[in-house]
């Protein structure tokens, strides 16, 4: 997903969109996804999956966002389940607006059944190649699975007073705290007017309409930018989500007409060191009174960097 903040450095070919639905139409004919009886059982993909998302139990608004199906489509397949005697509703007292979808002990069976069919149908499949070649399959999907996770994430530019934007830096603040020697306190973060407008920029980004990371711009000097706070959620790491958002604010920074762009860093945070480092920022001596700071570093935006339709 693509916003004005955030425009795609070049097209995508297609070469990599046939690519893409050929792998797609291959797969989900391989694991029976448009049978009718997925898995030998008497309903579709799209009641089992329901199934298993509810496990233990869940409500109607935590299987929507964590799914992303309309709602109507839901309460159908929920409705489904209901009548065929699989799940039950139940309504909490503490909130009387709550649906939460419980199995009942035939939806426990089935389920039961549903995971042992699943384990067997990918254990016949993997039976067919040899331990390193399970191996080099089993990687290159949670290659798949991690590069499609970063394709799904939004960065957005919002304001810096916004509630997503200031509970990530907020939570930005507790995990530094818990990493610095010395702790670091919430008012030394960038103040909503410096990260707003012309002054500067917040980008947020989110995975399935979860905030999951965030970086600050603000301006320094004519010409001159600082990046701040770059932040990614532990559940989000490793993604390649840092160096999105890094590269978000460059943007952000060529757009406002900044040619050099700042950072400084603690000493503990080697890996962001080794990030600014591989994209392209070379470490200059200091140029703030940042009590957490030991390492300082630049990069210019040369025009050459800007993107193809002259962002």
């Amino acid at each position: 997903m693509e916003t004005e903040s955030e425009q795609a450095p070049e097209p995508v070919s297609t070469e990599h969109v046939a690519a893409f639905r050929r792998f797609n139409r291959y797969f989900t004919r391989r694991i029976g996804a448009l049978d009718d009886h997925y898995l030998g059982q008497d309903r579709p993909l799209g009641e089992a999956r329901l199934l298993f998302e509810i496990g233990d139990g869940a409500s109607l608004r935590d299987l929507r966002g964590r799914l992303g199906l309309d709602a109507g489509y839901l309460s159908r397949m929920a409705r489904a389940l209901q009548a065929q005697g699989l799940v039950r509703v139940r309504v909490p007292a503490h909130d009387n607006r709550l649906r939460i979808l419980e199995p009942t002990p035939a939806g426990r069976t089935e389920l039961k059944e549903q995971n042992r069919r699943a384990e067997a149908l990918a254990a016949g499949l993997l039976s067919g190649l040899t331990a390193g070649q399970r191996a080099e399959l089993t990687g290159a999907m949670a290659t798949t699975r991690r590069l499609l996770r970063l394709a799904g994430i939004a960065v957005e530019l919002v304001d810096g007073a916004s509630v997503d934007a200031r509970a990530c830096l907020a939570a930005y603040a507790a995990d530094i705290d818990a990493r610095f020697p010395e702790g670091f306190e919430a008012t030394d973060l960038v103040r909503p007017e410096e990260v707003s407008g012309d002054a500067g920029a917040v980008l947020v980004a989110y995975e399935e309409g979860r905030p999951v990371g965030c970086g600050a711009l603000r301006r320094l000097a004519d010409g001159v930018g600082e990046i701040r706070h770059v932040w990614v959620h532990a559940d989000a790491r490793r993604l390649g989500l840092a160096r999105r958002l890094l590269d978000g604010l460059e943007r952000e920074a060529r757009t406002r007409g900044l040619q050099v762009v700042r950072l400084d860093t603690h000493a503990v945070l080697t890996e962001a060191q080794a990030m600014y480092r591989a994209c392209g920022y070379t470490e200059i001596p200091r140029y703030d009174d940042n009590i957490h700071a030991s390492h300082w570093f630049e990069k210019r935006l040369a025009a050459g960097d800007r993107d193809e339709d002259g962002v």
